[in-house]
């Protein structure tokens, strides 16, 4: 059985470190110029140290736990060498520590917004990046060994980005679509733009969601099906795939519905109903999102070959 503290302390940091990354891309490939200062659509003055900021205590928090439940340490006396020896002589503890510089770095970046928009916005992006990257270490993957290691951790790594990417937009459009005044022609023009932007990057997305899921089953689980079925692993993972074809469906009734309707209400100057129907999409849509990454948290505690052998 997965210890529930620790599933909960991976949810919120997978949220929070996929939030990281895909708000700082969103920033780059939706804004232009003076859109990407800090205040003028989004806050990435204080959104971006902020989330950063919590991405480096849930880290903390969760390396602690980790660490107790590997070495059964009862107090603080006997658990500090095992953390000592995890930080400095694992694999583990070298990605912790890659994590924590990486977040450092987007507090700096996010902190220089105002003064240097779009390269904070990179710098935040690729530090991002990294940081999300460092998760993979702590799930499956490490349990592989020569090549197989290789492929599986680069499969997780494309899988997070990917997945923070598209979290990250739904973050952006739900943020903008709050503004006071979220019905206003400017706004109503840049949403419209960024989603027209976004059906580009979702394709792509999607596209690497469902290469990279095959790819992590395959080194799971293997080439079957039936035995995994059974299992509480395969039914989590079951829920997850009728959540994303959801979550698909969704994307294609923006690109088909949501996102016409948004050009036309720009060239009609009636702005109130598309960005209506979009808060709504969005707001399903984050949903499903939310509760897939709990499923992620969950699954990457599960071992699914000693549950099948049980089986």
């Amino acid at each position: 059985m997965s210890d529930p503290l620790n599933v909960v302390l991976r949810l919120a940091l997978y949220l929070d470190l996929m939030l990281l990354f895909g708000l700082a891309v969103f920033g780059l490939y939706s804004f232009r110029g003076k859109e990407r200062v800090s205040g003028t659509l989004l806050h990435f003055g204080s959104l971006l140290p902020g989330t950063a900021v919590i991405g480096m205590l849930l880290s903390i928090a969760a390396f602690v736990v980790m660490t107790k439940n590997m070495s059964g340490a009862s107090d603080w006396a006997e658990l500090r060498p095992h953390m000592e020896m995890m930080l400095y002589e694992t694999e583990v503890g070298y990605s912790w520590v890659t994590r924590m510089i990486s977040l450092a770095v987007v507090i700096f970046a996010g902190s220089q917004n105002r003064r240097w928009p779009t390269g904070s916005l990179w710098v935040a992006t690729i530090a991002g990046s990294i940081a999300l990257a460092t998760i993979p270490w702590t799930g499956h993957g490490a349990m592989d060994e020569g090549a197989l290691r290789f492929w599986h951790f680069a499969a997780d790594i494309l899988h997070l980005l990917a997945a923070g990417g598209w979290i990250g937009a739904l973050a952006a459009f739900g943020l903008m679509l709050s503004i006071r005044g979220a019905n206003s022609e400017q706004l109503v023009r840049v949403l419209s733009r960024a989603l027209k932007g976004f059906e580009t990057a979702g394709a792509f997305i999607v596209g690497t969601i469902i290469v990279t899921g095959v790819a992590n089953y395959l080194f799971i689980v293997g080439p079957t099906l039936i035995e995994v079925v059974t299992s509480t692993y395969g039914a989590l993972l079951l829920v997850k795939i009728i959540l994303f074809m959801g979550m698909i469906g969704l994307a294609t009734l923006n690109r088909f519905y949501l996102s016409p309707s948004l050009e036309r209400s720009v060239v009609a100057g009636d702005f109130s109903l598309a960005a209506t129907a979009l808060r709504k999409s969005v707001v399903i849509e984050s949903t499903c999102a939310v509760v897939i990454v709990c499923l992620v948290a969950w699954l990457g505690t599960l071992s699914p070959s000693i549950e099948m052998a049980q089986g």
